[in-house]
């Protein structure tokens, strides 16, 4: 943990450039949970910090050097800044995110890859925005009217992130935010606040103008609503939960406002008889227990065509036998070459998964393939008073089941069997989520012929959860809409103006 001393654990909020405190005074416990012990108490910002944070952003937004005023190279410089202050400060964040969420280490550090990349992606696209400003085009007046187009900033913006992720999913937004020109107040999760505070020194290090960025950590209902509803605000992107998604919308709609959801879901894998079964067992546990099983795209309702189940299922259990659970910052953790998995965030969270568990065993009756009580009370008695949850998996799941079609946002996977294609496609198509799935089979072109009937924003051929800055980002039906990453989340954060002028000399002639 000495890691952790290079550089200070910010608990104040981060507004107009400086640290400050609430205008209320409220803070609030973060938890490490993987002991259940109190990290430290954060700053809990209220509707009167949200005002003021977005009064600095509005300020920003119109200021000389940033905002309208601002370029794309200009940007570019900034981003590239911050990217670099991220590779010095790669350890102690990842460390900082483990800490505060639990997550193991080297997912922790994959995460600070990805922030880091988008850094350089989105000042690539912000220098490339500025080769098209002023384009014109085609009106089909001859040359009576020149049309051309402006690329602005879309505004301020409301960001509210989940805990999953802490700082990643803070980059996705704060990132082609400021690659666009905008203006941001982030509202991170409660549950893990800390590494997105920590980004307010790493702005103003890369000489971000004060405003540009606010972060204002506290609870949904006191920071989060009113940022959502505030009348200077000018789009919301939240990722998280559909029913705080629907408060959220409820408070966009008062404006009206732009909005961008990403909900999660309860993504389908199918496997069918000639696939790899050790490959495909590897992707399917990447697919359930990355990040303990809290990650919106988990692949957790398992089609198996009934050729290659036994061999998968046999190969599954061998595989779950390696994993090693534990504190994520122990070096017998940190240092263990297989599969490892760190407790869950929050007690409210292990008691949701836990009584989805339970659901399964008591009420519906379902098969435990793997876990169970005694699997779960030796975990607890080894580990203590952390938010740990043995691997559960059942099988023979009918689609009819709770622990089926809802998502349980943990390490609980549901296996069942199919015999064709267009039944698998039927079974997974069943769902109302609609972000991603996942196909194996050494037939390419049935691969590829799934992907394209699937309903979901991101489908995985051969593989599983691999995530690009490059490439977009998002779902359909109640997974929510708009996309982030690539060049449609620079667009997310992009306003479109059209300058038209008259020809000298051109009359109308209509009256």
């Amino acid at each position: 943990m000495e890691v952790l001393n290079q550089f200070p654990i910010r608990t104040q909020l981060f507004i107009n450039g400086v640290f400050v405190d609430p205008i209320k005074g409220g803070k609030f416990p973060s938890y490490n949970p993987a002991t259940n012990e109190v990290i430290t108490e954060v700053a809990a910002g209220t509707k009167e910090d949200i005002d003021v944070a977005v009064a600095a952003a509005k300020a920003a937004l119109y200021s000389e050097n940033w905002g309208l005023k601002s370029t794309g190279a200009q940007r570019a410089v900034i981003l590239r800044k911050i990217g670099e202050i991220l590779v010095e400060r790669k350890e102690w964040f990842a460390t900082l995110d483990s800490y505060d969420m639990g997550k193991p280490i080297r997912e922790a550090l994959a995460d600070l890859g990805d922030a880091i990349t988008a850094c350089e992606h989105f000042a690539n696209l912000a220098e490339e925005q500025d080769k098209h400003q002023n384009e014109v085009i085609e009106n089909g007046t001859n040359g009576d009217f020149k049309t051309e187009i402006l690329y602005e900033p879309l505004g301020i913006i409301g960001a509210i992130t989940p805990w999953n992720y802490p700082l990643l999913m803070g980059i996705w937004k704060v990132i082609p935010a400021i690659a666009a020109g905008c203006c941001m107040v982030l509202k991170p999760s409660e549950l893990a606040p800390l590494t997105c505070l920590a980004l307010g020194d790493v702005v103003n290090a890369a000489g971000l103008p004060a405003g540009a960025l606010n972060i204002v950590s506290g609870y949904g209902p006191d920071a989060g609503a009113p940022l959502a509803e505030h009348d200077d605000i000018d789009k919301v992107a939240f990722t998280g939960s559909i029913p705080t998604a629907k408060k959220i919308m409820l408070g966009a709609a008062l404006g009206p406002r732009a909005i961008s959801l990403e909900l999660g879901g309860k993504s389908p894998l199918i496997v069918f008889d000639d696939a790899d079964v050790d490959a495909t067992v590897d992707w399917i546990i990447t697919g359930i227990l990355w990040g303990s099983g809290q990650v919106c795209s988990a692949t957790s309702r398992v089609l198996l065509q009934k050729g290659i189940k036994d061999r998968v299922l046999a190969r599954l259990r061998e595989r779950l036998d390696t994993i090693k659970i534990g504190n994520s910052l122990d070096a017998e953790l940190m240092t263990h070459q297989g599969p490892t998995m760190g407790p869950v965030v929050s007690k409210g969270q292990y008691d949701r998964i836990l009584s989805y568990i339970d659901h399964g065993r008591t009420v519906e009756g379902l098969n435990f393939f793997y876990g169970g009580e005694d699997a779960q009370a030796n975990l607890k008695a080894r580990l203590g008073d952390g938010y740990f949850i043995t691997p559960t998996v059942f099988i023979d799941v009918p689609t009819t089941s709770k622990v089926w079609n809802e998502e349980i946002f943990g390490p609980v996977l549901c296996i069942r069997d199919f015999e064709t294609e267009e039944e698998a496609v039927r079974i997974a198509n069943d769902t109302i989520y609609g972000l991603a799935a996942a196909v194996f089979s050494a037939d390419l072109v049935r691969c590829d012929r799934i992907a394209r009937n699937i309903r979901a924003g991101v489908v995985w051929k051969n593989c599983c959860q691999p995530a690009f800055v490059q490439a977009p980002w998002g779902g359909y039906k109640k997974s929510g809409f708009g996309r982030e990453l690539g060049r449609w989340g620079l667009e997310e954060y992009t306003g479109v103006k059209q300058i038209t002028s008259c020809a000298s000399g051109f009359q109308w002639g209509l009256w």
